[in-house]
């Protein structure tokens, strides 16, 4: 960072003098304009927008090196092996390398198996109707739809690095190029299958080889990275819990992309697992378990900030307790880092743990002897009661954060003989898959309608390119988003390989000096897709930078050739984001207000069924509806955006509430009065659903209802069994009344929300 620093402020060194000089020279305006020039030059300028090519990252350098020896290597031996198609080994390469190794093993693997799966497909697709294009094509969309629909069926999120989902994309990119190379030619299929796949093996196997080589300390650095994102996760938590329990109401609600983060942060964990190979005790899982946790931490403070909407909850021990639990979590994260500090945090945590615990109990004691004691003071009662129910949960949010450590700690120290296992979950919606699906048939599908009805000469071309990005950007959220960022990077890509093919290659004679000229094209490209805005562009210019050069043994790719190649991917690029916007077009008015209905219908769910879903699959279902909504936002945030966000934590908050006062009816502890009004209440929740006459105003009503019911009724309950019960009912109620007139505009589904107030 002082080196690139240090080549600006001489680049802006330079300009100044220079622009003094022309100043002397020709006055006010040239100083003007030098200053103009200046202004551009510096901060947020020419330098930095350039900045990923010409002062590159340590990383993005050995990942743009590596990838672009990698890829010579690989194009060089299928060039030795005199294979038809030599540059699908390189692109091979460009395809599955990543910035760490954990992701390019994982990639690798998923990718092979989608290669034997698509291979297979396509051998069948040609086999199954020679001479018969009609038919194959609509088979071949089929293909690719489906693979689209189980790949957006697997775990994890539906992005370019969920490499679950990549095997499906890999075994539909597959199938397209070997059924369409074979299919004029059905008796060589068999040949054509062989020689596809070998030039993928043995792309991967190469990328495999050279990535491992760049590796030092891998398993170090692997544990490393997980501690680190753990500590950053509850670094960035327990600083918003901070501000909660400081006053400031609207800390957690206002931080609500904090989930995408902890999620986007437990993703990695499988990368690492894979970096950390077979001698890896359960550190993954562990790691895991961790980052659940924090997500429950996070989830806990919301319970705690609904409770504190009563100022009733802010007596003298409530200060005095959440003052020690700000002055705790302030410096943990840079303990954590401190591996001799662990214990000493434990041990503060216990401290901190068992006073909340004694102070909790504390005020139920004096209760009890307030209402054993007429007559009864129902102002003090209500204090201590609303305090005690702060601290409790206060309580439980401590034991979520004691779990978070215990399995961050077992993740930094693995245990032999550890048994210790916590499964990926995932919550895919059947309807985005179908679309999905929908979305890359119907495109495969119209393509090759266009090359029957066309006879053109290089349709099979345009269909191939059209498949391979269906098959690519079909399971995205914003496809239409991504395949416009690829249509940008096709038309660079374009103009580089022109420039190569007909200028480089003509004038090189061996195989070393094509790699010298290929060498600065693919190290540019390399160092694209290490800047985070340029991914997807990125992609599309290093896929098929090698397809368009074409390298030849016997000769070179001439200009009709490389334009009857160049034309139809543009082309593609162009149809594909086309139908992306005309064909089940994104809305994200419309993906927001289902999302809505949904949440609402969640409720409904978990108030009438008779096993409602665990707060770890409630909070789990959250983050990834917040994610969508993220995702489809495009990255613009605003207010509706942002109210969304707060409504789709309040939708979290009350889940969790009704499956609170569910496991309180189960316990069957409560008297009968009280059973009888929370049921009434799950009752009204159970309607709580519906575009236009939803059950809002009945539900808020009976909620109310139902908390001065058991107001009333534990200022008289002399049975500490029964005090308890209606207490913990009593905070979940509290907790749904809260977040019900808190976000009233989000839960009332009689009108649409927000969207023509702020529109």
């Amino acid at each position: 960072m002082t080196f690139r620093a240090g080549r600006a402020a001489g680049l802006h060194r330079l300009v100044a003098e220079a622009w003094d000089a022309v100043s002397r020279l020709g006055g006010q305006g040239a100083a003007s304009c030098g200053r103009r020039v200046l202004a551009v030059l510096s901060g947020e300028g020419v330098f930095n927008r350039v900045r990923w090519l010409i002062a590159p990252d340590v990383m993005a350098f050995g990942y743009a090196l590596r990838t672009t020896l990698a890829s010579l290597l690989a194009l060089g031996i299928a060039l030795w092996w005199e294979l038809g198609s030599p540059q699908w080994a390189a692109l091979t390469v460009w395809m599955i390398a990543q910035g760490t190794r954990g992701k390019s093993i994982a990639k690798a693997r998923w990718h092979l198996f989608g290669m034997i799966v698509g291979g297979i497909a396509g051998v069948a697709l040609v086999a199954a109707c020679p001479q018969q294009p009609a038919l194959f094509i609509l088979l071949l969309a089929a293909c690719v739809g489906g693979f689209c629909f189980v790949g957006t069926l697997l775990p994890g999120p539906p992005t370019m690095t969920n490499y679950r989902i990549h095997g499906m994309r890999a075994s539909g990119f597959t199938c397209v190029i070997i059924s369409l190379d074979g299919i004029a030619a059905p008796e060589r299929i068999f040949d054509v299958a062989m020689a596809r796949l070998t030039y993928i093996t043995l792309g991967v196997v190469i990328e495999t080889v050279v990535s491992s080589l760049f590796q030092y300390r891998l398993q170090d650095r692997a544990r490393s990275r997980l501690a680190d994102n753990f500590i950053t996760a509850i670094g960035r938590t327990t600083g918003l819990l901070r501000r909660m329990l400081s006053g400031e109401e609207a800390a957690l609600r206002s931080s609500a992309d904090l989930l995408a983060t902890l999620a986007s942060m437990g993703d990695q964990v499988e990368f690492a697992e894979v970096e950390l190979g077979g001698r890896r005790g359960h550190e993954g899982d562990h790691a895991r378990a961790a980052m659940a946790a924090v997500t429950a931490l996070f989830a806990r403070g919301l319970d705690l900030q609904a409770l504190l909407a009563d100022p009733a909850s802010y007596g003298e021990v409530w200060k005095r307790l959440s003052a020690q639990t700000c002055d705790f979590l302030e410096p943990l994260a840079e303990r954590l880092h401190a591996a001799d500090g662990f214990a000493a945090v434990m041990a503060d945590l216990a401290t901190l743990r068992a006073a909340i615990r004694i102070e909790a109990a504390t005020c139920l004691e004096s209760e009890m002897k307030i209402v054993t004691s007429p007559p009864v003071d129902v102002g003090r009662e209500i204090s201590i009661t609303r305090q005690g129910q702060a601290l409790h949960t206060l309580g439980q949010m401590c034991d979520e954060l004691n779990y978070a450590l215990t399995q961050f700690d077992l993740s930094r120290n693995p245990q032999s003989h550890d048994a210790f296992h916590y499964a990926m979950r995932t919550w895919r919606d059947w309807r985005v898959a179908i679309g999905n699906s929908m979305r890359a048939s119907v495109s495969v599908f119209i393509a090759g309608m266009i090359w029957v009805a066309t006879a053109w000469p290089d349709g099979l071309t345009f269909l191939m390119f059209v498949g391979i990005v269906s098959s690519l950007f079909s399971t995205l959220e914003t496809p239409a988003m991504a395949t416009r960022a690829f249509l940008h990077g096709a038309l660079c890509v374009s103009v580089v390989a022109m420039v190569v093919a007909f200028y480089v290659v003509p004038a090189v004679t061996t195989y070393e000096l094509l790699a010298a000229g290929l060498a600065l094209p693919m190290m540019i490209g390399g160092l694209a897709f290490a800047n985070p805005a340029m991914v997807l562009g990125a992609v599309a210019y290093n896929l098929f930078l090698t397809i368009l050069v074409g390298p030849l043994n016997g000769g070179r790719l001439d200009e009709i050739s490389f334009f009857n190649t160049a034309v139809p991917l543009v082309l593609a690029m162009a149809f594909c984001t086309w139908m992306y916007r005309v064909f089940l077009p994104l809305d994200p008015d419309g993906v927001r207000w289902d999302m809505r209905r949904r949440i609402l219908g969640t409720l409904r769910r978990l108030a009438s069924r008779r096993l409602p879903m665990t707060r770890a699959d409630l909070i789990g279902l959250t983050v990834e509806r917040m994610l969508k909504l993220l995702n489809t936002s495009g990255g613009e945030r605003g207010p509706v955006v942002d109210a969304y966000l707060g409504g789709v934590l309040s939708g979290m908050t009350v889940g969790m509430a009704i499956i609170n006062l569910r496991a309180i009816l189960a316990r069957g502890m409560t008297p009968p009065d009280v059973q009888r009004a929370l049921r009434q209440t799950l009752a009204r929740m159970a309607r709580f659903s519906g575009r236009y006459g939803g059950q809002y105003g009945r539900t808020a009503r009976a909620t109310d209802l139902a908390v001065a019911l058991l107001v009333r009724r534990e200022q008289h309950e002399a049975s500490m069994t029964q005090r308890v019960e209606i207490l913990r009912a009593l905070a979940s109620l509290r907790v749904i009344s809260a977040e019900l007139q808190t976000s009233r505009s989000f839960f009332d589904a009689s009108s649409p929300y927000l969207d023509p107030v702020y529109r």
